[in-house]
């Protein structure tokens, strides 16, 4: 789906994808699902360039396993400068943890760059599975 580079984007992505996997997954992977995308489309909002249109690119799929689903999350915006990156955030400020949030609850996540922008993904593997570290690509 495409939704605006405005933060009404998050927004919209948000109910989308719980409207879609409510029945799906169970609930407390859902809402770490939500958390994560809403992280993603605010940081695609804040900090990279729309793509063409003045948009931002959201799309994931869920896999069916034996030990359960495996789900990707993927955001694709028109780049930044600087690629995303964990920060250390002061304890008193109002913003630059997101990319921890998004560690803390995908089994992984990471960046795909190319000529048009970036894409910025998170994995979510089967209930009991490792997290393992960052994985960056491009």
């Amino acid at each position: 789906m495409v939704v605006p580079h405005h933060a009404s984007g998050a927004r919209l992505a948000r109910h989308r994808l719980a409207d879609e996997l409510a029945e799906l997954v169970a609930p407390t992977l859902l809402a770490d699902l939500v958390a994560v995308l809403a992280e993603l489309v605010g940081n695609a909002v804040r900090h990279a360039r729309p793509l063409p249109g003045g948009v931002v690119r959201v799309a994931w799929r869920l896999c069916g396993a034996v030990d359960g689903p495996r789900i990707q999350l993927r955001v694709t915006d028109g780049g930044a400068g600087d690629g995303p990156r964990m920060r250390i955030a002061d304890p008193d400020a109002a913003d630059g943890r997101g990319l921890h949030i998004v560690a803390g609850l995908a089994s992984r996540w990471g960046v795909d760059r190319d000529g048009l922008g970036q894409s910025v993904w998170a994995e979510f593997e089967p209930a009991g599975s490792s997290r393992p570290d960052l994985v960056a690509a491009g």
